[in-house]
């Protein structure tokens, strides 16, 4: 028996996102790359990497990471690349695409041996959340003047846009692809690969999947480029759960479980978007407030119905627990890490990270 709190990936559930990966792949011809930024939990790359074409990062660690646990293609992109770092991060990427025609002019001949690309920012985006809308007003993500892009096209082979952000719906999908295409199209049609990020809800229940890779098809074969996705969220949803321990309950207007877990330092995405937590089923008579076990007052994962009353000792699990979460997790009072565990493929469980004091220590100084 593992001692909570633990993160339990469920290497079936990932599979079947991976399968409609690949659906999509042999379809559309897109190619797919893990968004390192969204899960970054190497010990299950083993099963990804053969239904995927490599990595993108964010950050020279990632871009490491991906070339040295993932292998395939690495792409490399940062909002902006220190001057000490670049040659790192080209040393391991076979892409690199820069943000702003700055970095590129300054980096440029650096990255010579390498695939260069920039990003583009097409003023619109799916998001409803200011805070991840990559096309909110004086976004620094990406450029968008067609003149100044115009001018580097010489020292790039091709563009990464990133304007999603769990979107579900295929017709903004579209929409949000059709604005690309009136603004960039004359660009489009000169380089030789476009990623289109992330952020596309594609693996989700009920998504048109053949009408996507169908809109992808038309795009590349329109431009003549190799399509890129770059799933994050939709490579890993509905995988992982967060398996916590009731340990003390308390009637205060309403009733309350605290767990041996924190929303703060272990589900931190949750509260800075402020959505709930999620458990299933989620009915039954008896609800309670399940909260975390940190000192901050919000810690609190959410207000779940249960069959019957909780006790010290019973278990909770959180749901959706491996996007922006595992990446995210943090020593937030001292509170215990959670271990990470793995159910492969023929049910057996087997805990593959353990974190312990030492590990809070040294992470400090």
């Amino acid at each position: 028996m593992i001692e909570t709190p633990y993160y339990l990936i469920d290497k079936a559930k990932l599979l079947q996102n991976m399968e409609k990966i690949a659906h999509v792949r042999e379809r559309s011809g897109a190619k797919a790359l893990l968004a390192l930024k969204c899960f970054a939990t190497w010990s299950v790359f083993d099963l990804m990497r053969d239904y995927m074409d490599g990595t993108t990062s964010s950050s020279l660690n990632e871009v490491r990471l991906g070339h040295e646990r993932f292998g395939k293609e690495t792409h490399a992109y940062s909002v902006a690349y220190a001057d000490h770092e670049i040659d790192e991060v080209v040393s391991h990427a076979d892409k690199i695409i820069f943000n702003s025609i700055g970095q590129l002019d300054r980096f440029a001949d650096r990255a010579s041996g390498i695939v260069r690309g920039l990003r583009l920012n097409p003023q619109v985006s799916s998001s409803s959340f200011d805070l991840a809308d990559p096309a909110r007003p004086f976004s620094r993500l990406g450029e968008w003047d067609v003149e100044k892009i115009e001018k580097a096209m010489d020292r790039i082979s091709g563009f990464m846009i990133h304007n999603h952000c769990e979107n579900e719906d295929f017709s903004l999908f579209d929409r949000i692809l059709g604005r690309i295409e009136e603004h960039f199209g004359a660009l489009l049609s000169r380089v030789e690969w476009v990623s289109l990020g992330g952020g596309i809800h594609f693996t989700g229940e009920n998504y048109p999947l053949e009408t996507f890779c169908d809109r992808l098809k038309a795009f590349a074969d329109k431009y003549d480029v190799q399509v890129y996705l770059e799933p994050g969220e939709a490579s890993i949803t509905q995988s992982t759960t967060l398996e916590t321990t009731v340990l003390d309950t308390l009637f205060n207007g309403k009733h309350l479980a605290i767990v041996d877990s924190s929303i703060e330092a272990h589900m931190l995405d949750l509260l800075i978007y402020r959505e709930s937590a999620k458990v299933t089923p989620n009915k039954g008579p008896h609800r309670y407030l399940v909260c975390g076990k940190s000192c901050l007052a919000g810690d609190i994962f959410g207000e779940f119905d249960f069959e019957r009353e909780l006790k010290v000792g019973d278990r909770v699990s959180f749901q959706d627990a491996a996007g922006y979460t595992m990446v995210k997790k943090n020593w937030f009072n001292g509170v215990k890490m959670p271990a990470i565990a793995v159910r492969e493929l023929d049910g057996s469980i087997r805990t593959v990270r353990e974190f312990t004091y030492a590990d809070y220590e040294q992470s400090l100084s």
